[in-house]
């Protein structure tokens, strides 16, 4: 599930619904560093794995999401190789990386040995690149052969709007694109993340070995309900 309603409750409740994780959006929402801490630490109370969509371009913004506890960087706009790079040397440490050293939530306070968490956060933090634009379909052999990404997700809206047709997100050509994203993933097995809000489509999609899914958006779900409750309750439906 997508966030980008700051709000903890709203995340604990993402994760008491059953989800297995929510991505925190920071990049269309002004999030300070202070509550997006407490947004993380609502998603670890429910269960819920939190992943953080960062502004695109920013390594400082990679470190503060890490530093907060974030287990997961969705990198919006990839479109080379070299957006991935710079993640990997924000997100981890050395060998990989070169991730600023530091205390605090991560290692528990001092709890974990700090040789034992650098292992850790090397092992569990995962890449993820978010694919929205042509340039980024065109390079993802490149962007994927060097290893180091450890989920695609396809953005389809902007996909679409990189496409010239905005908002056509069922158009023949952004589906060609996403199909394009999946085939990249299966030859160099690295997961990929379907954008599916459909049963029927999950369905396809697992017949095709995809196993983790993007379905909905907090803000949007919020919205539908509150219509279809005020329908319902004035009788208009």
């Amino acid at each position: 599930m997508f966030s980008t309603l700051p709000e903890p409750t709203m995340v604990e409740m993402i994760g008491c619904a059953g989800y297995d994780f929510v991505i925190l959006d920071t990049e269309h929402t002004l999030v300070d560093p202070q509550r997006l801490e407490n947004l993380i630490r609502a998603a670890e109370t429910a269960g819920l794995t939190p992943f953080v969509r960062v502004p695109e371009a920013d390594p400082g913004a990679v470190l503060r999401a890490l530093d907060a506890g974030a287990m997961g960087i969705v990198v919006p706009h990839v479109r080379g190789r070299a957006d991935i790079d710079a993640t990997i040397r924000a997100a981890r440490y050395a060998p990989e990386g070169m991730r600023s050293l530091n205390g605090g939530r991560g290692p528990g306070f001092g709890l974990i040995d700090p040789a034992e968490y650098l292992r850790r956060a090397n092992a569990e933090i995962m890449v993820i690149a978010l694919l929205e634009d042509a340039e980024g379909v065109e390079a993802i052999e490149a962007i994927l052969s060097p290893g180091g990404v450890d989920l695609v997700l396809p953005g389809p809206g902007d996909l679409s709007q990189s496409y010239g047709v905005p908002w056509q997100v069922r158009h023949p050509r952004v589906q060609e694109a996403v199909r394009t994203l999946r085939e990249a993933c299966a030859r160099h097995t690295v997961p990929f993340c379907a954008m599916s809000t459909t049963p029927d489509r999950r369905a396809e999609w697992r017949a095709d070995g995809v196993t983790a899914f993007v379905v909905g958006e907090d803000r949007d779900l919020t919205a539908r309900a509150l219509r279809g409750h005020l329908a319902r309750t004035a009788g208009r439906e």
